[in-house]
């Protein structure tokens, strides 16, 4: 069975992830750091074999967890760059801790996994490598600077990295997406989600279920010859 790895699967978008690739027929690999009780339901939920706990923004436990899953699994046939973190904040306060941290959860986490797993699927020329971009790493988002400018990185991570594993059969591929309804955004009123909502040329926020939609066509051989392509849940918002 080809199993997949979902980094951050304790959250809304990483769950419905890890449903979505379960129902597809993929062994799931669950990555969790601080939400444990989640990860373990989840777990128990789609009968994935293992979770792993890890501090993606430090490279020696990232290093640690990626040779745990190398020695009893092997690498991912498919590894989803999820986890990661928001805030919201002028770009005057934000602190020289709060910006590493973003890079670091945001982006290098990304470039962390993604680097440990490689020389193991460029050796078997196969696989799928999906980031979890934003629709502010395409556009740029008010009182999101840092956010904005690490997802914005993780794009351009995935052209690179298409261009350079695209002759060793490996895809990479990134989805974008747009206000997703996920605890990230439960710092607005009702009043102003349903005033984003109408920004929405869909007319609604986006589920957690759209994009893990999106992430199953790239983890298929339904896109055996898409690389390096950004592909955009946002209703519409951003076109």
């Amino acid at each position: 069975m080809a199993t997949a790895l979902i980094t951050g699967a304790g959250g809304g978008i990483g769950s419905a992830c890890a449903r979505e690739l379960r129902k597809a027929g993929f062994s799931v690999l669950l990555h969790y750091h601080t939400s444990f009780a989640a990860a373990r339901n989840l777990a128990k939920e789609i009968s994935a074999p293992a979770t792993f706990k890890a501090d993606l923004r430090d490279p020696a436990q990232t290093a640690n967890m990626c040779d745990e899953i190398l020695n009893i699994y092997g690498a991912p046939d498919v590894i989803v760059n999820n986890a990661g973190i928001a805030q919201y904040k002028q770009i005057q306060d934000v602190t020289d801790e709060e910006w590493q941290d973003m890079i670091a959860a945001d982006l290098s986490s990304a470039f962390f996994v993604t680097r440990r797993f490689l020389p193991e699927m460029i050796s078997r020329k196969s696989g799928s490598i999906i980031n979890i971009s934003s629709i502010w790493g395409q556009t740029g988002g008010s009182m999101e600077v840092p956010y904005s400018a690490a997802k914005g990185g993780v794009i351009a991570m995935t052209k690179a990295l298409a261009k350079e594993l695209g002759p060793s059969g490996i895809r990479v591929n990134c989805v974008a997406p747009g206000i997703i309804n996920t605890s990230m955004i439960s710092r607005f009123s009702e009043e102003e989600l349903s005033a984003m909502a109408e920004e929405v040329p869909l007319g609604r926020l986006g589920e957690p279920e759209d994009v893990a939609m999106a992430v199953r066509f790239l983890a298929s051989g339904d896109s055996a010859y898409i690389t390096g392509q950004v592909l955009a849940v946002n209703g519409g918002l951003a076109v």
